[in-house]
């Protein structure tokens, strides 16, 4: 199982505008119109045959090395020991045919193994391939996601887009206060990730519509890929993949909905307008009223009876050996009056309590979680003792903020986290002694979170470090249904459109990209013209396709690079300006843009940074 909360928890905290970035990346390389198209495809139940030719277009290959870049791991390296630098150097004309080549002939490269740490003791296998790979597997993903997204079921809420371990917590809460319902069962497949059958996980796939013979043998030696000192996997979807939390989901996919079937989703002959008098009707049969709600492998089925929670947890063992050869863990799973005892939920303890004449949801830190928690900052100020500097007490302060973000939809989470603050307040006396202060600096991001705290303030290095304590509960809130990636209605909802750019000059760039400039380089250029929200980083003058130049801050002759803070957008005439040597040129081409003071400065300070004499103006 992964270490959900964890995951969530970085998750949040560094790619908190992830999900607008990914939309943005679709509609800067044009893609996103046809993965609407396939989106709706999937809904009307259409047959994709000929997937490969969008997943080894031009813009899709493009599309993916700019995702992957994004992603924190690309910088981590294979089995070959390349990872991003080594791609982004390379000529976009080279970088998209050899893409196309391993496509086309695809065989994998080793899967390098690295062991993590799990709380228990024990280690989680993680396989990273060669990025090389990773970028093939995000072609792969980019055009397979808006099928799947289009057929998976809605309470499924972990490794899709949008949504959130908070999205299935509010509907377990909701189950609970709403609906009355207080059993859960708890299913724990056994060693899932390790355990999925290839043969099986294509024949999912080639029911939901995936039919590219091509793609799915490409598929099948991904499936296959050697790890390195372990040999070639006969099962199993390698974690560390970016294509495998996708695969993971089509696999169970077929287990939520053989479970919402049992009630929710059931299908009956008379077409009711509202579910709520379906339910009712249903209600007079010997139907079972049970809802399941699912993040990765961990997932909880909710029900009204005992007897129900007994009937659905023998049935779901035996459907899960016999249609995907899983095991359960007969003592991790269990049936749970919630009346009477917690369940724990990614991370959560959840429990009914009376209050009044009803009961209500009442959600803390698991104990697992709260030892996790304590350990985390421990070790964190153990390495603040030993060095005390900026760097680790931002480490320190990332870690309180990220624990504090996922568990603040817990009811009890104040109680948990000063629990957590006394039990490691000996810990914070006896590291800090020699290197706190009392005076500092408060980031801005400091005064945001914590302006009501009134407690002892530390600094060390003259960074003041946060409260661990300070935190405030909020309702878990539900996930919007209209929410997708794939629909304008979806995606109005997710961010308003970047109304200040031109389409056509970002369709432009996308589909032209420099030939003899490197991927960085094109990538980066799209990029600026929405940082720069389509304008002269001098001037301010609108953009165009013929009226639009990428300086080098620092040439690359004085070592400049194609990095992104290494160059700006500029109009054509303001190029010849920086670069200009001769006043007479350089005169001319000042009568015809005519600058204010402050535009002059800026100009001068890019010619001083390529080594050229400033420009001065008889008043």
């Amino acid at each position: 199982m992964y270490n959900t909360e964890r995951k969530e928890i970085l998750k949040k905290q560094f790619n908190k505008t992830l999900k607008k970035d990914n939309l943005r990346y679709n509609e800067y390389y044009d893609m996103q119109k046809t993965f609407d198209n396939l989106y709706k495809q999937s809904q009307n139940n259409s047959k994709f045959t000929r997937l490969y030719n969008i997943i080894s277009s031009d813009r899709n290959i493009l599309l993916a090395y700019r995702t992957i870049k994004r992603n924190h791991g690309s910088k981590t390296p294979g089995t070959n020991r390349h990872n991003i630098k080594y791609i982004e150097d390379k000529p976009t004309r080279d970088y998209i045919i050899y893409i196309k080549s391993r496509l086309e002939n695809y065989n994998p490269q080793t899967v390098r193994r690295v062991e993590i740490p799990k709380s228990n003791g024990k280690t989680r296998p993680l396989g990273i391939p060669c990025i090389e790979d990773r970028i093939i597997q995000q072609c792969i993903k980019q055009v397979l996601e808006p099928i799947c997204e289009a057929k998976f079921h809605p309470n499924n809420y972990g490794f899709r887009p949008n949504r959130s371990t908070e999205h299935a917590m509010a509907y377990l809460v909701k189950k609970i206060n709403q609906d009355h319902m207080y059993y859960v069962v708890d299913i724990d497949i056994k060693g899932f990730f390790d355990n999925v059958n290839h043969s099986k996980l294509l024949k999912q796939m080639w029911t939901l519509g995936i039919r590219d013979k091509k793609l799915l043998c490409i598929i099948s030696k991904m499936l296959k890929a050697e790890i390195e000192n372990i040999g070639i996997p006969n099962k199993g979807v390698p974690q560390g993949g970016i294509l495998s939390p996708l695969l993971s989901n089509i696999v169970l996919n077929e287990l939520d909905w053989w479970i919402s079937n049992q009630w929710e989703t059931f299908p009956t002959d008379y077409k009711y307008g509202q579910n709520c008098h379906k339910y009712r009707a249903m209600k007079k049969t010997n139907l079972k009223e049970i809802y399941v709600v699912r993040y990765a492998d961990d997932f909880k089925i909710i029900c009204r009876t005992h007897d129900s929670a007994k009937r659905i947890y023998i049935a779901t063992q035996k459907w899960l050996k016999e249609r995907l050869n899983l095991d359960i863990s007969p003592d991790k799973s269990r049936i749970t009056d919630m009346r009477k005892s917690a369940s724990e939920f990614l991370g959560f303890k959840v429990k009914a309590i009376l209050k009044g004449n009803k009961y209500v949801a009442y959600t803390s830190v698991s104990d697992k979680a709260q030892k996790n928690i304590r350990n985390n900052i421990k070790e964190q100020l153990i390495k603040i003792k030993r060095c005390p500097i900026h760097k680790e007490v931002y480490i320190y302060n990332k870690i309180v903020a990220g624990v504090q973000n996922y568990y603040k939809i817990a009811s009890n989470v104040y109680i948990d986290f000063r629990s957590i603050e006394y039990n490691l307040s000996f810990c914070l006396k006896q590291k800090l002694k020699s290197v706190k202060m009392n005076n500092g600096y408060k980031p801005v991001e400091y005064i945001k979170r914590y302006q009501k705290y009134e407690g002892k303030e530390i600094y060390v290095d003259k960074l003041i470090l946060y409260p661990i304590r300070e935190i405030r509960t909020r309702f878990p809130i539900g996930f919007n249904q209209i929410l997708s990636n794939y629909t304008k209605e979806g995606r109005f909802i997710i961010h308003s459109n970047v109304g200040y750019l031109d389409e056509n000059v970002l369709g432009y760039l996308a589909r032209h990209p420099i030939a003899k400039e490197s991927v960085e380089y094109n990538d980066n250029r799209i990029s600026l013209y929405s940082a720069q929200k389509g304008k002269c980083k001098i001037t301010g003058l609108p953009l165009n396709e013929f009226n639009m130049k990428v300086h080098h801050i620092i040439s690359k002759d004085n070592g400049g690079d194609d990095g992104y803070k290494n160059l700006i957008l500029i109009t054509t005439l303001i190029d010849k300006l920086i670069h200009g040597n001769s006043l007479k040129l350089i005169e001319y081409y000042l009568e015809q843009i005519k600058l204010t003071g402050n535009q002059l400065r800026k100009l001068n300070q890019y010619r001083k940074k390529i080594g050229n004499e400033i420009i001065e103006i008889d008043k």
